[in-house]
C-alpha cells in the first residue's frame, strides 16, 4: 500500500488543496477520473456562462428595436458556438493536467477511488493511504424515477452543454436554476422551450417575490407548466413525449425533440463508498462536516457539493481554504455569513441572507423595502420595467437578506456582501456615496426606504 502525506479526491476546488500541500513539499495523491477542473470548469459554471453570454447578445439585438435601432439576428451558428466553448474548456482542463503531471509532488490517478477502510482508498488494483484525506468529489445530476426514463436518450446539464446540433424543441423537467439558465440559452438560440415544474413557481428557493416575478417573465418566453410532475416518458419518431400529472390527477402531454432532466443533484458519496470509512452522511447522502470542514473521522475533510453545506463553486473554494488551514493546524472556523448566489438567467437574479418566507418560518421580526430599477436614472435608460431590489433588515438595522432581479444583479449584490460581511448594516449602504446615475443607485435607494 502506497502512503502519501495527503490524498485529494476530486480536482475541482480540490486542486487548491493539492497545490498547497505540493507547495509545502508534501507528496499528494490527486484522484480524478474525469477532466481536471471539476464540474464548474468542464460541465457547469464556465461553459454554461460562456454559452449564456451569447444568448445575452442575441437578446440585446432582439431588444434593439425598443431603442429605435434597426438590428436583427440573421444567423446563429449553433454548432460552432458550442464547439468553440467546449474546445476552450477542454484546453483549460488539459493545461491543468499537464501542470499537475509536471509537479514532482503530485501523483495523478485518473480513475475512480473507493474507500475500503477508514483511511484506505482503492484505485484499480492499488491501495493508497494518508494521514490527511480531502473529499471534493462533487455531485451528479439526479435522475428522477420516471416511468420509461431508462429507455430514452435524455439530456442532463452535462450533455445539454455539448450538443452537436440545435434541436427545434426541448422539454425541461424541473424549474430550478439549471433549467432556467439553460432555457434562456436555448430559447435565444431558437429552440422552443417547455418547462415542467412541480411547484407553484420557478426558482422556488428564491425569495417569493423574486420567484413570482421571474415566473411571470419566464411565461412570456417559455411554455411554463406549474404544479405538474412528470410521470412517464416515451420515445416518438421525431422526439420524446412527456406525460405529467397535476395535483388533481389529470394527465397532460408534452412533446419535444430533446428532454432535459434538471431535477436536482445528488452527492457522489455512494461512488466513494464512504460508509466503508465510517464517515457519517445525512439522510440525503451528503457528508456531514463540522465548522472546520472535518468529518467525524479525524484527518478526513469534505468540501464542496459532496458536503452538506452550500453547492456553489465560490463556497467550495472558501471551504477548501478552511480545510487547508485546519489541516495545517491553524484552527479556522467556517463563517457562512454573506454567502451569496446568482442565477445567470434572463433576467439575472442574485441574493444573500434569508428570504422573507424563511424569516416568517423562523418567527424573526423584520422590516422590508424594495425599489424598482425603472425609478433610477440608469434603469430608465435601460428601459427596464421588471427589475427591483428587495431588502430585509432587523429593527436594529442589521441586514437580514437582500434579493435582486434584473440586469447585472450578480454584480449589484456585492456591495451588500461587503456591508454585511463587515457588519456595516443598513446604514453602511445608505451612507455610502453612490455614483449617479450608475445602476448601483437602485441598491442604495432600496435601503433608503428604511
Amino acid at each position: 500500500m502506497k502512503e502519501f502525506d495527503a490524498i485529494v479526491v476530486g480536482a475541482g476546488s480540490g486542486l487548491d488543496i493539492a497545490s498547497v500541500f505540493a507547495s509545502h513539499g508534501k507528496n499528494v495523491a490527486l484522484v480524478e477520473p474525469g477532466p481536471l477542473g471539476g464540474t464548474c470548469l468542464n460541465r457547469g459554471c464556465i461553459p454554461s456562462k460562456m454559452l449564456i453570454h451569447r444568448a445575452d447578445i442575441v437578446e440585446t439585438i432582439r431588444r434593439s428595436e425598443k431603442f429605435h435601432i434597426n438590428a436583427q439576428v440573421e444567423e446563429i451558428d449553433f454548432e460552432n458556438i458550442v464547439q468553440e466553448v467546449n474546445n476552450s474548456v477542454s484546453s483549460d482542463a488539459e493545461g491543468i493536467e499537464k501542470a499537475v503531471e509536471k509537479s514532482e509532488n503530485h501523483t495523478l490517478y485518473k480513475e475512480k477511488a473507493r474507500f475500503v477502510d477508514e483511511k484506505v482508498l482503492k484505485i484499480g488494483d492499488e491501495r493508497i493511504t494518508a494521514d490527511k484525506i480531502f473529499l471534493a468529489a462533487g455531485s451528479r445530476p439526479l435522475i428522477p424515477p420516471i416511468e420509461g426514463i431508462t429507455s430514452i436518450d435524455y439530456l442532463t446539464s452535462k450533455e445539454a452543454l455539448q450538443l452537436d446540433e440545435k434541436p427545434d424543441s426541448m422539454v425541461m423537467i424541473g424549474g430550478g436554476y439549471i433549467s432556467c439558465e439553460l432555457a434562456h440559452f436555448f430559447e435565444a438560440m431558437g429552440v422552443e422551450v417547455t418547462i415542467i415544474e412541480g411547484g407553484d413557481s420557478l426558482l422556488k428557493r428564491e425569495d417569493r417575490e423574486i420567484s413570482e416575478k421571474f415566473t411571470e417573465i419566464a411565461g412570456r418566453r417559455f411554455n411554463v407548466n406549474l404544479g405538474m410532475f412528470a410521470s412517464k416518458v416515451e420515445e416518438l419518431e421525431d422526439g420524446i413525449k412527456v406525460v405529467a400529472e397535476d395535483g388533481g390527477g389529470n394527465k397532460h402531454s408534452f412533446a419535444g425533440e430533446k428532454i432535459l432532466l434538471a431535477a436536482g443533484r445528488v452527492p457522489n458519496t455512494d461512488e466513494l463508498n464512504v460508509k466503508a470509512a465510517g464517515i457519517k452522511t445525512s439522510e440525503r447522502g451528503f457528508i456531514e462536516v463540522d465548522e472546520k470542514m472535518e468529518t467525524n473521522k479525524d484527518g478526513i475533510y469534505a468540501i464542496g457539493d459532496i458536503a452538506d453545506n452550500w453547492m456553489f463553486k465560490h463556497s467550495a473554494n472558501y471551504e477548501a481554504e478552511i480545510a487547508i488551514k485546519n489541516a495545517f493546524g491553524k484552527k479556522e472556523i467556517a463563517d457562512y455569513r454573506s454567502m451569496p448566489h446568482a442565477v445567470f438567467s434572463s433576467p439575472q437574479i442574485a441574493g444573500v441572507g434569508k428570504t422573507e418566507q424563511k424569516l416568517e418560518e423562523e418567527n424573526v421580526d423584520y422590516i422590508k423595502a424594495s425599489y424598482e430599477y425603472k425609478n433610477t436614472g440608469m434603469g430608465h435608460a435601460l428601459k427596464e420595467k421588471d427589475g427591483f431590489v428587495k431588502m430585509l433588515a432587523s429593527q436594529e438595522g442589521d441586514i437580514l437578506g437582500c434579493h435582486i432581479i434584473g440586469p447585472d444583479a450578480s454584480q449589484l449584490i456585492h456591495e451588500v456582501l461587503v456591508a454585511e460581511r463587515n457588519d456595516l448594516g443598513v446604514e453602511g449602504i445608505k451612507d455610502t456615496i453612490h455614483i449617479h446615475p450608475a445602476l448601483n443607485e437602485v441598491v442604495q435607494r432600496a435601503f433608503n426606504q428604511i
